[in-house]
């Protein structure tokens, strides 16, 4: 379970999250997180959130988001918003670190989602981009599809291939989470300080 305080660093995204406020300690209203993105870095895809808004205030660098189609070149002060069912997706487009905040509201299985996927960077199991071979992704995206969706794919189409290629997946033994030890969460945070 993600606490206030945990970090979690993505290698191959070059993505590392300091969770400001947990889930756990807003009764899963919103959960907030300070995102640092390595120069080149970016979300591993352009997703939706069927049922959340995200907020990204920009506090340091330079981070370009598309959202809904349009490309907004952000920077220290500005505030970018992708609300439900908007497409979005991000990328340090400076050459120095770019830090964010990020709240996300309502929470639902956010932090999860974002253990599993870096915790599978992580240990080498994604491809360059960040995201796992398809039939475990198919289980992941089963898992949360509340939580997030492709862009583009109708909606019914993705349920209907999820419904396909998760028990394909579970049956090859992927599972819906890759969680992390509070041990690798310790190490992490030392190797990105």
């Amino acid at each position: 379970m993600i606490r206030s305080g945990d970090v979690l660093h993505n290698p191959v995204t070059g993505e590392l999250i300091r969770f400001v406020t947990a889930a756990a300690d807003t009764d899963g209203e919103y959960v907030v997180v300070d995102v640092v993105v390595e120069p080149n870095g970016s979300v591993a895809a352009a997703h939706l959130h069927p049922y959340q808004t995200e907020t990204f205030e920009v506090l340091e660098g330079e981070v370009t988001f598309k959202v809904d189609g349009k490309k907004v070149v952000a920077k220290a002060g500005d505030t970018v918003v992708a609300e439900p069912g908007t497409a979005h997706k991000f990328w340090n487009s400076g050459s120095t670190d770019a830090r964010f905040r990020c709240e996300i509201r309502p929470a639902l299985q956010f932090e999860r989602l974002i253990e599993t996927m870096f915790s599978l960077a992580q240990e080498g199991k994604t491809n360059k981009k960040g995201m796992p071979n398809p039939f475990r992704l198919a289980v992941i995206a089963n898992e949360h599809f509340d939580d997030v969706r492709l862009p583009v794919v109708p909606q019914l189409l993705q349920k209907v291939s999820l419904a396909m290629g998760a028990p394909v997946g579970r049956a090859m033994g992927y599972g819906a989470t890759n969680a992390y030890t509070r041990e690798q969460v310790a190490v992490e945070v030392a190797a990105a300080v």
